[in-house]
């Protein structure tokens, strides 16, 4: 994406607790006599920022131009992580455009392919079969994630259904009192005017 100098852009990652998110990023800035982007400035670097779902600040450091950061959710929910460039130029000059790679992965483990040569084959299998049973428990955290906000939805649409349903009784019986004493009261004027 494509961001101002001093421009705060945030993404909005919605993630299970107890889960690893690591993100990695690249700067280009745009080059004005090469009219292309180009590699930025050794002194450029973003300020990342991570929130939780209730406004907590669990990362915020300044990194260079190239960087990875990771954080492991402690809550399940929308997380939001903005980035925002160090540039010492004021917000009303800050004219140059930046564009960010950002690559999010979310209960990821990379395996390193140099340890996995490095050992023998017994290990290398028993190593990826770990892998793999990590990312079994990572699985079984999001769909549990998911079926908590499932379950949360349903009972939220089953209070709604049970309001609107008892808002149409309150109405009938509203209605139904009105024409009532509309009938009574004409028919009191009736009597009184003795046209009956």
């Amino acid at each position: 994406f494509h961001s101002g100098e001093r421009e705060e852009k945030c993404v909005i990652e919605d993630v299970p607790s107890d889960t690893l998110v690591t993100g990695n990023y690249k700067i280009q800035k745009w080059d004005i006599h090469k009219q292309d982007f180009l590699d930025s400035a050794p002194g450029l670097g973003m300020l990342v920022t991570v929130t939780t779902p209730s406004t907590e600040v669990i990362l915020s450091k300044l990194y260079g131009p190239t960087a990875t950061f990771s954080f492991t959710s402690y809550m399940s929910g929308e997380h939001v992580i903005c980035l925002q460039s160090n540039s010492t130029r004021l917000v009303a000059f800050a004219g140059s455009r930046l564009r960010i790679h950002l690559d999010i992965r979310v209960g990821e483990h990379f395996l390193d392919e140099a340890v996995v040569r490095a050992k023998d084959k017994v290990n290398e299998v028993s190593f990826r079969l770990e892998h793999l049973i990590e990312q079994i428990h990572h699985i079984s955290k999001e769909q549990n994630y998911e079926r908590e906000r499932e379950e949360k939805f349903r009972k939220t649409s089953e209070q709604t259904n049970s309001n609107i349903l008892w808002w149409a009784v309150v109405q009938t019986l509203i209605l139904i009192s009105i024409g009532i004493w509309q009938i009574k009261s004409l028919r009191d004027f009736f009597i009184a005017k003795k046209l009956v």
